[in-house]
């Protein structure tokens, strides 16, 4: 069923791989022979490309790296729901899928989670966007992809750049030179989305063919939402097939897709388990709502010239994306062939996000009541000193209903300790991040093939070049305080007197500080060249020793906007002013600018001994690092050793036992005392663990798939602001599971009708900080679903997530500090959703 590790696996040199993705040829997808096939036929699946290899006709069985297959039998089965769900096909990584359709994160072999470095996501052989962080802004997937292939350390350092913990590869269905085929696909999910996709592809002459595909879509995301959020994504393709081999490409990709975007929420937390809140819908729930559609925030007039940009939930996170590429290749001779491959991507992503708890933690989660009390236990007692010094005849304070208009004073306890069944109120920050800019990449060279007596050598060598520019607006962050429900209200705190009349407004409409993450403008540019080899050498196909190198030099500018923190004034003798306290942060205008060349050495070597035909082991060791513009360049190591093994239909399998060590990692987050600080954080994190990967088919028309790593992740030298923290010293990284598996057992019906299928996937209890002071409970959540072969053309597919409305979180509250806890009760987190549901129809033409 699963042909990640098959018998015909072929690693086909610079064939959609790191180093030379256009050789792929030879393994078309869209050969006629192949692609008219139902994708729940695996027996009629093409000898397929591995990712991070650069020798021709190289079996999978001899490969020296950590090498993950999925066919789109594999992705259809997924289901996924976003492109990072798709990750979770490779053993080793740990996707945080909760942020919604994009945004989410994941990581590699121990690495902290909340992040997605040293893995570098590609399409057709070429890096998404230069950074690897934030690709899923820019890259879905949709009825053009034709598989997946990753490779984990090995040479993902060397063949591409910032991958040196994973490379996640995602090949496209190329032009069909035989004769017209399409695909049309209409699919539609529980929680509203409604998408159709379709493909064409149809020779021109006897040497020429395009093909066309993408998506449209409507989706309010997988929590409640009054807003849907629409969206396209389209792709063409036209190839020219050169006499004597080889083609040129041009590709061209268009997009402007609007999504949901899910920070964390709150929790009750009772004996280290999390439960949900009174009054708000745990698994389904959102804080966001028509409250939040669109609210001014006062900013500098140096950013907006009316001192005012919105934040705009019914917007969404909307990412437009204009991409250009050229593919070229070309056999000079039997055993030279040269490459060339470039892409320029323009793009704007505009995010309008929700992240309540944010800077305040748990302690700006508290009762109504708690909230209007003068006195240190409130989370807003300096706005209510404030509010006291600018009204002298105030009585008491009282909250006011933005929607409804409804006061409430304090001294209506009730009514406040009644408030949507939980009677809380809390803080949420209003996050508005524009970013604009383009990221072109290249990738030049050849490759030369030898064979001698008793042995062969593949020898690669080329250059990459990137040039990468960001403008970063993230200006206008404010805090509102609203309630704790789905589709919340945002309250104005308000002065009254002895009869609850309204004296003065201490907020202004809802909002309670600006500019709480600082300045906000940024710019930033990177300029980087490299020039990388990859040898291959093998001794009667037994014995393979493959070694590379790349040395990349980026030269980097970070333009960082200055502020100033302007205290506004508090107007005593002014009736119903907006009493906030501090306009907070705000850009002046001007830039601190910093320059910096930074040059590193990946590099890697690794073997392969192939005992008999069926049974292999292999080693490697690789040292690859991650650019972070103009910031210190960041290290890892990885050391592997690992057997394949294949016993006819019974067993195909694979074990890898791995030690990584990320050097120095580096990177900011909120200081939750003042949230218009970063604070640093800088650790070395080590990691040992065990992969494996096991088909199992003890019947043709059964099979077990399992995939999943065993691991032991440590923090080491952590430093905050550069103060060093012994008291961290072997705690588990934050976010870090030790444990996750997934096992898919799988029925094939008679008479090629179709399958059935059933997943579970465990992930073990993870730290919500590095301090480990809350940990987050293991979970295991369980799929079904059936594929159908309705006819040879037309099939359905049906599949259910989550039927047992298991709670699981992914995270909790990183915006709130590296110590976390809950003594209150509750406490912020990100969870998955409940069961949601779903199919599609799919016709192939």
């Amino acid at each position: 069923m699963n042909s990640r590790i098959t018998i015909r696996a072929v690693l086909l040199a610079g064939s959609a791989c790191l180093a030379m993705p256009a050789f792929a040829q030879s393994a078309d997808p869209a050969d006629p022979a192949t692609s008219a096939a139902s994708p729940l036929d695996e027996d009629q699946s093409p000898d397929i490309v591995v990712t991070g290899q650069t020798t021709r006709n190289r079996a999978l069985i001899t490969a020296s790296a950590d090498i993950t297959y999925a066919t789109a039998a594999d992705i259809e089965r997924k289901a996924p729901r976003s492109t990072a769900d798709l990750l979770e096909l490779v053993p080793g990584i740990f996707v945080e899928g909760t942020a919604g359709e994009l945004s989410n994160n994941y990581s590699v072999r121990g690495l902290q989670g909340g992040g997605q470095r040293f893995i570098q996501l590609e399409e057709d052989g070429l890096p998404i966007i230069y950074g690897g962080g934030g690709a899923d802004f820019f890259f879905s997937n949709d009825i053009t992809i034709d598989r997946l292939e990753a490779v984990k350390g090995g040479s993902s350092g060397v063949l591409t750049v910032n991958g040196a913990g994973a490379t996640i590869n995602f090949l496209s269905r190329t032009p069909n030179h035989e004769k017209a085929e399409g695909i049309a696909r209409f699919t539609a999910y529980s929680y509203g989305q409604r998408r159709g996709d379709f493909y064409y592809s149809q020779p021109i002459t006897d040497k020429l063919a395009f093909n066309i595909g993408g998506y449209i879509q409507t989706n309010p995301g997988v929590r409640s939402n009054p807003f849907s959020y629409d969206g396209y994504r389209l792709k063409a393709m036209l190839e020219y097939q050169l006499d004597g081999g080889g083609y040129i490409r041009l590709t061209g990709k268009i997009g402007d897709i609007k999504a949901a975007y899910y920070a964390t929420q709150p929790y009750a937390y009772n004996n280290g388990r999390p439960s949900g809140i009174a009054g708000f819908d745990t698994q389904f729930g959102n804080i966001g709502g028509t409250a939040f559609t669109n609210i001014a925030v006062p900013v500098s007039t140096f950013v907006e010239a009316d001192g005012f940009r919105d934040f705009r939930f019914d917007e969404g996170v909307r990412v437009k994306t204009k991409q250009l590429r050229i593919d070229f290749e070309k056999p000079i001779s039997d055993s030279i062939d040269v490459f060339a491959h470039a892409r320029y991507l323009g793009l704007t992503d505009d995010f309008n996000g929700l992240f309540p708890g944010s800077g305040t933690g748990n302690a700006g989660l508290a009762s109504a009541v708690q909230y209007l009390t003068p006195g240190a236990a409130s989370p807003i007692s300096g706005l209510l000193a404030a509010g006291q010094a600018a009204f002298p005849t105030t009585v008491r304070f009282g909250i006011r209903n933005l929607r409804t208009g409804i006061v409430t004073g304090s001294n209506d306890v009730a009514t406040l300790n009644a408030l949507n069944g939980n009677g809380f109120l809390q803080q949420t920050t209003l996050n508005h991040d524009f970013q604009s800019g383009h990221d072109f990449g290249s990738n030049f060279g050849a490759r030369w093939e030898y064979k001698g007596d008793g042995f062969t050598n593949s020898l690669t060598a080329g250059i990459l070049y990137y040039d990468v520019s960001r403008y970063q607006n993230q200006s206008a962050t404010s805090a509102v305080v609203n309630d704790v429900k789905n589709n919340s209200d945002i309250y104005d705190v308000v002065a009254l007197n002895a009869a609850n009349n309204v004296i003065g407004t201490l907020t202004d409409n809802g909002q309670i500080s600006y500019g709480n993450w600082g300045a906000g403008i940024r710019q930033r540019s990177d300029s980087s060249v490299s020039l990388y080899i990859n040898d291959e050498f093998s001794i009667n196909d037994r014995i393979h020793i493959d070694a590379g190198l790349r040395w990349e030099s980026d030269s980097a500018e970070f333009r960082d906007g200055n502020s100033a923190a302007i205290n506004q004034p508090v107007p005593a003798n002014l009736i119903n002013a907006a009493v906030v306290p501090t306009v907070g942060s705000t850009f002046d205008g001007t830039f601190t600018t910093t320059r910096r060349t930074q040059r590193r050495v990946a590099w890697t070597i690794g073997a392969n001994y192939l005992i008999t035909d069926n049974l292999s082991v292999y080693g490697r060791y690789a040292n690859g690092f991650q650019t972070n513009n103009t910031d210190p360049i960041t290290g890892v190591e990885l050391y592997e050793i690992g057997a394949r093994y294949k016993y006819g239909r019974l067993l195909n399998a694979s074990v890898t036992v791995f030690r990584t060590n990320f050097r120095n990692q580096f990177y900011n987050f909120i200081d939750p005392v003042n949230p218009t600080i970063q604070t640093s954080f800088l650790a070395d994190l080590g990691t040992t663990g065990v992969e494996v990967d096991a088909l199992i088919r003890p019947i043709d028309w059964f099979s077990i798939d399992f995939f999943g790593v065993f691991q032991r992740p440590t923090l080491n030298n952590l430093r905050l602001n550069g103060v060093p923290q012994p008291g961290f010293d072997g705690n588990r990284p934050e976010r870090t599971p030790s444990t996750l598996f997934t096992i898919t057992p799988s029925f094939k019906l008679p008479k090629g009708l179709g399958e059935l299928y059933g997943r579970y996937k465990y992930i073990g209890d993870i730290f919500a900080d590095s301090g480990n002071g809350i940990s987050l409970p293991a979970y295991g959540v369980t799929s079904f679903g059936v594929n159908l072969n309705l006819t040879d053309r037309l099939q359905l597919g049906f599949n259910a997530d989550n039927v047992f409305n298991v709670i699981g979180l992914t995270e909790g509250n990183p915006r709130q500090g590296q110590t976390q806890n809950a003594a209150s009760g509750f406490f912020y987190a990100r969870g998955i959703v409940g069961p949601t549901y779903g199919g599609s129809v799919t016709l192939r033409f």
